[in-house]
């Protein structure tokens, strides 16, 4: 059955990015065919062509490997003029682009191309992919977050810890020299509600935490609500070496890889997680805080991709926060999906998993280098000052600009593309990343 499980989130993964791809294209799609733009194919993957279907005159269909996807728009590009026989690798590789770009400028179709657009229409159709990733993201997050809800620690008490042990010390049952934790001294019992400590009324776990951890050594008053009828404990939370974690929840670690403790107050108590149903605007906070993770993520991407190859090389751990492939992705989701969890649980990790995805080919697709849309952008955005210019100063309206001068770095972007891949599959096969601890 937990193989079941597992393959069944590998599928759930694959699916989803399937569907993400193909939203992408529909993305580029609707308003190119909106423009006037004649849409030659539609395909989702690359290589040799597996089934298709033509219906008006564009042809929808998938590829061999799917590895992506694709629109073929007429005339990208303005078509070429130079008949002479290129010199050179990277001259032939100009005039191969050029030649494919005339070959999708069909006759009586001329003035149905991309590259006569206005620039902002061009804009458009080209953010057009990215742009519904982000729309997808945000809808997964508010399936998890205002769907589901996320798991929250609640102010009902979970369980009592029945003594003190040193941070770290992986310790199930308390000996008899370990002293007794506050909680317990005090009284408290499982499913007390707390409703207020020292004063201060309660509304969440994290607040009377914050509370006891401030307060070491100091008499609080924590009034419970316990069948039914309040009662007042004493606590006197006792001083204690605890861990520090970060934004993400994660242990904080000092450049020796040891985790970083501080001294707060300590009382014993643990909180019961309940699911709670989030405002209906939260996925769209969400999905900005991974856009911002993710960008982050890709101005860093050279020393994150070093921290990769050094794991692989030397066998040291890998970067939490770095970048995964397909193959990493699927392999967590098949956890998650393996997982002795309550089903809503491990769907709204899956949920999760799946727009962080999402955001990543949200921001991916916006580097502004060819062949990914923020590439594509930057020509229509260049084209689009030179013509301002020339109105400006008075001069002729310059030719359109012909990207097809930028295939050798657009080759170039692709080798790296396609390594970086590549490597990453290889750590996720080789030296996968832990993320469920």
């Amino acid at each position: 059955m937990e193989i079941l499980l597992y393959l069944g989130g590998i599928v759930f993964m694959l699916v989803g990015l399937g569907l993400s791809i193909g939203l992408h294209e529909v993305g580029h799609l609707l308003p190119a065919k909106l423009f006037g733009v004649r849409v030659g194919q539609y395909m989702i993957g690359f290589g040799p062509r597996v089934w298709s279907r033509r219906i008006g005159e564009t042809e929808y269909g998938f590829k061999a490997l799917p590895l992506g996807g694709f629109i073929s728009m007429s005339g990208m590009y303005p078509p070429s003029t130079k008949t002479r026989a290129a010199r050179g690798v990277f001259a032939a590789l100009v005039q191969d682009a050029r030649t494919a770009n005339d070959e999708t400028i069909a006759d009586g179709a001329e003035e149905r191309v991309f590259y006569r657009l206005p620039v902002y229409r061009r804009v458009i159709i080209m953010l057009g992919g990215p742009v519904m990733n982000l729309v997808l993201a945000v809808l997964m997050f508010t399936l998890m977050a205002s769907g589901i809800g996320i798991q929250q620690a609640s102010t009902t008490v979970a369980g009592i810890t029945q003594c003190v042990v040193p941070a770290g010390v992986a310790q199930q049952t308390c000996k008899p020299s370990d002293p007794v934790a506050p909680a317990a001294q005090a009284g408290f019992e499982p499913g007390d509600e707390l409703v207020s400590v020292a004063g201060a009324k309660i509304t969440s776990f994290a607040q009377a935490s914050q509370i006891i951890q401030d307060s070491p050594g100091r008499e609080l008053d924590v009034v419970v609500r316990r069948d039914g009828q309040q009662k007042t404990l004493q606590l006197t939370p006792v001083a204690a070496e605890r861990g520090e974690v970060d934004a993400s929840g994660r242990p904080v670690q000092d450049k020796a890889g040891r985790p970083v403790t501080r001294s707060v107050g300590y009382a014993g108590i643990t909180a019961k997680l309940e699911y709670a149903q989030q405002p209906i605007g939260t996925g769209a906070e969400l999905a900005m805080q991974q856009v911002q993770g993710v960008t982050s993520l890709v101005i860093n991407l050279p020393a994150k991709l070093w921290n990769v190859g050094e794991s692989l090389f030397t066998g040291s751990q890998r970067d939490p926060n770095g970048p995964l492939s397909v193959v990493g992705v699927g392999r967590i989701a098949g956890e998650v999906a393996a997982t002795d969890a309550p089903v809503l649980n491990r769907l709204g990790v899956l949920l999760n998993l799946l727009g962080a995805l999402n955001i990543a080919l949200f921001v991916f697709n916006l580097i502004p280098l060819l062949p990914l849309d923020g590439g594509h952008i930057v020509v229509a955005l260049w084209d689009g000052i030179k013509r301002t210019w020339a109105t400006i100063t008075g001069r002729p309206e310059p030719a359109p600009v012909d990207a097809t001068r930028l295939v050798p770095v657009t080759v170039v972007v692709a080798v790296l593309l396609i390594a970086m891949g590549a490597l990453l599959i290889i750590a996720d096969i080789v030296k996968p990343m832990n993320l469920l601890g």
